[in-house]
């Protein structure tokens, strides 16, 4: 991907004034004339200045230009204005739109200016004093993460999309700029990770598949691992898991993996992230219809998003300790699979009255917390999951529900939902439907039929799994895939999260 970074301290600030001149910085970044370099400025607001001084740095007059082009400043809108051929230090000027200027509109702006320079060659972000501090970590968030387009399998094996620019340079008056641009980068890099495994084709992505990208992300990374196949899920008592795998030719697998600070010691907290990681879901002998089965392989999202938290975490320097759990299997149909009526053990002993084959997230993620309550000793514990179609019918794809036992928990994670442009919005863990969940032949029924309310349902289930623990569940059923390629995201599965907990995990102390 694009590089955003290696920006020279002289061309941000001048020393001599600390007075921001886009006109001399831009002569440095622009110095000679390249035939595939792009400038992008922003506009509307108090970026209006900005990019008529961008534009008179390339030697064109603001007023004609912005009088022939009309552009407009509406957030993420982009206006192109090409140019001859050697004529200037640049072949082409995007004018993006800022909007309101909230940090909603900086991170459009961002994604509409990756979006617009995706195979270009060297491009020049001048964004001078109109883009400080969290609008120019959204700006960049939002440029890396337009700047991608979903991986294409061809006849000659697995290419990339459409190509981010090569190299990228900016030029701001944010005296963080350098240590704030890695970071939003890292941030954005990791939601990209968990989107091209989302985006992996099921007939190459299996729960062992996930687990050798657990292994090399973890080497690559120097993260702690271990992952238990089929026979160690079977001998440690994991249920839930083995139920779900047990009619595919590819078995189940849990994975852990951990990051730990430098200078950590009993009193750094300790969070656990558990994501499902269904590698394709068929409903099960419930068998989905045709539509609802097609984009079953983004089912593994969960797992995907906990998976490049940890990948990230030691660039971002996160100061916990973090555990990570992918509980991975692949819900097939078959003469092994698991019947609707069963009774399973999940790991810990709690028996589930199977009342839906098509209700299997919750079966794996119960595994996976009580594995975490039981071992672990986390201070908090939080799973990620396309858990619930209710959830998706209840928020869309604008937002995700989230449950949590604690009141700071819960206001800490929607906060960086709202830092990072991922939004939450709280929904009730209502005791009035837990009965609901009790059933006739063993200690508890995993759906509550009839009742309604199934995002919530599901949360009760999953809560039975924690003990005592604080404990938040992001169901991510709507967010975590886009019926549209536009924005920050591209069609398929979004990667709705990971830079919500990162925010949230580096904020911890």
């Amino acid at each position: 991907m694009g590089r955003f970074g290696s920006v020279p301290r002289d061309v941000l600030l001048d020393p001599a004034t600390s007075s921001w001149s886009v006109a001399a910085r831009l002569a440095t970044a622009l110095a000679g004339r390249v035939d595939d370099r792009t400038l992008v400025a922003p506009l509307g607001g108090s970026a209006d200045a900005v990019a008529r001084d961008a534009l008179a740095a390339i030697g064109l007059d603001p007023d004609e230009a912005l009088a022939a082009h009309e552009p407009s400043g509406g957030a993420g809108a982009v206006t192109t204005v090409r140019l001859a051929p050697g004529a200037h230090a640049v072949r082409r000027v995007h004018l993006v739109g800022t909007g309101a200027g909230d940090l909603g509109d900086w991170r459009a702006a961002g994604a509409a200016a990756g979006r617009a320079t995706r195979g270009a060659g060297t491009v020049v972000h001048a964004l001078g004093p109109a883009a400080t501090g969290e609008a120019l970590t959204a700006w960049v968030e939002g440029g890396v993460l337009g700047s991608w387009a979903t991986p294409r399998w061809r006849s000659a094996g697995p290419v990339d999309g459409a190509r981010p620019a090569a190299v990228v340079r900016l030029v701001t008056d944010d005296r963080t700029a350098e240590p704030r641009v890695r970071r939003a980068v890292a941030r954005a890099r990791a939601q990209l990770l968990a989107r091209t495994l989302a985006h992996t084709p099921s007939n190459t992505k299996n729960p062992a598949w996930m687990a050798r990208q657990a292994r090399t992300v973890a080497g690559r990374r120097g993260l702690g691992v271990r992952v238990w196949d089929e026979r160690a899920l079977s001998r440690e008592g994991f249920g839930g898991l083995l139920a779900v795998g047990s009619a595919s030719s590819t078995p189940p697998r849990l994975v852990r993996l951990e990051h730990v600070p430098d200078g950590a010691g009993a009193a750094t907290p300790h969070v656990v992230l558990v994501g499902k990681g269904i590698t394709f879901d068929t409903g099960g002998l419930q068998i989905k219809p045709p539509d609802g089965m097609l984009g079953m392989k983004t089912d593994m999202s969960g797992a995907a998003v906990v998976l490049a938290v940890l990948a990230a975490c030691a660039d971002l320097e996160v100061p916990v300790r973090v555990t990570g759990l992918l509980a991975l299997a692949e819900n097939a149909v078959g003469a092994a699979a698991y019947r609707p009526g069963d009774v399973i053990t999940q790991y810990g002993g709690t028996t589930v009255e199977i009342g839906n084959t098509d209700a299997e997230g919750r079966l794996v993620l119960a595994d996976a917390l009580a594995y975490a309550d039981r071992h672990l000793d986390p201070d908090v514990i939080v799973d990620v999951a396309t858990l619930t179609g209710a959830a998706r019918i209840a928020l869309a794809r604008v937002m995700g529900p989230v449950f949590a036992t604690d009141d700071a928990l819960a206001s800490a994670l929607v906060g960086a939902g709202e830092v990072s442009g991922e939004t939450l919005w709280r929904m009730p863990l209502a005791d009035t439907y837990r009965r609901a969940l009790d059933s006739d032949v063993a200690d508890l029924t995993h759906i509550a039929p009839g009742v309604g309310a199934g995002a919530v349902t599901a949360a009760l289930f999953l809560r039975e799994f924690v003990g005592e623990r604080r404990w938040a569940h992001l169901d991510i059923a709507g967010t975590g895939r886009s019926d549209v390629d536009a924005g920050t995201t591209a069609k398929g599965g979004t990667g709705f999260g990971a830079r919500l907990l990162l925010r949230w995990l580096e904020e911890m102390a």
